[in-house]
């Protein structure tokens, strides 16, 4: 069914463009008698291009893994409270462009800052091409700002990282070896009912593995906080580690596509992918060079153009 629903998906948009297409040339043939006003071309025109550029997009988004949903991981940098502060905006921002899209949203870790915003944060995002989309949002994103927390009221730059993989569902198939994995479990932080706190029903899995390019030992951490019950918790653990070993094994396939991955830039500080410049009311992403004024819009979800203009230019790689 699924399957079916996604080639309908295909066909309903082309259908969408050529009805749309044949449309406009009618429409400018009328034109030329006078039938219809120029107007009214321009009406056709904007939508024929607008219907396009969405299959156009859609075409950018035919890997495997970009039809599946997405853990979205939030880290403060250095920097201390502003970076902190500086890393919940954007756990903010990313929520509401979720809500924007219809997707489900479930935070499944997460660590207050010092005094203020957060150490660290999980999203799981679940909707079809969830991670088609975000996977442009892997990287450093710096803010410059005069910052609040800041008392000579002096201009700061913060730094947080963003990483992005793919979420597993039943369709894929990852071998885990159980004797791999070590648990610990701690008693939840934060708001979220009266016995959060005092059980432990937060757990931390440990899964060491070899590194088939490198030979190293490595180790995958995860954990999670986001239920109540201890066992619900290990469940989703599981889930997320499946995750990461599958977007793992992507990296290896990624890794013949060596031209393409140079284009990218490491995630690291002082490699940022963008850069969000409040005093100067300027977003700007340093892949694509596209940016804009509407700061607000930008920290309330409305990242689509940043999305849309890194795909279409490195999507089709």
């Amino acid at each position: 069914m699924r399957v079916v629903r996604e080639l309908k998906g295909w066909i309903n948009a082309y259908n969408e463009v050529k009805s749309a297409a044949d449309e406009l040339q009618l429409a400018f043939e009328y034109a030329k008698e006078g039938i219809v006003s120029e107007e009214e071309v321009d009406i056709g025109y904007t939508l024929a291009i607008k219907l396009i550029e969405d299959l156009e997009l859609k075409n950018m988004l035919r890997r495997e893994e970009d039809k599946l949903g997405a853990v979205l991981k939030i880290n403060a940098g250095a920097g201390g409270t502003e970076s902190q502060d500086w890393a919940s905006m954007l756990f903010r921002m990313y929520q509401r462009w979720c809500e924007s899209k219809g997707y489900k949203a479930n935070v499944s870790n997460w660590q207050d800052g010092d005094d203020a915003g957060i150490k660290t944060a999980t999203l799981q995002v679940e909707g079809d091409l969830a991670y088609g989309f975000l996977k442009s949002e892997n990287g450093v994103h710096r803010l410059v700002r005069v910052s609040p927390y800041n008392a000579q009221g002096k201009r700061m730059t913060s730094f947080a990282s963003v990483f992005v993989v793919p979420l597993v569902d039943d369709t894929i198939e990852i071998n885990v070896n159980p004797a791999n994995i070590s648990w610990d479990t701690f008693r939840s932080s934060g708001a979220g009912g009266q016995n959060v706190n005092k059980v432990e029903t937060g757990v931390r899995l440990h899964y060491v593995y070899n590194d088939e390019v490198t030979g190293e030992e490595k180790e995958i951490v995860i954990e999670n906080t986001e239920s109540r019950s201890q066992m619900d918790n290990r469940d989703n653990a599981m889930r997320l580690l499946k995750s990461q070993l599958y977007d793992i094994e992507l990296e290896k396939r990624r890794a013949a596509q060596a031209e393409v991955e140079a284009g990218k830039k490491k995630i690291e500080w002082g490699s940022q992918i963008r850069s969000y410049v409040f005093d100067d009311r300027r977003v700007k992403d340093h892949r694509t060079n596209y940016q804009t004024s509407d700061v607000n819009g930008v920290m309330d979800g409305d990242i689509d153009e940043f999305i849309k203009a890194y795909l279409m230019e490195f999507g089709g790689e």
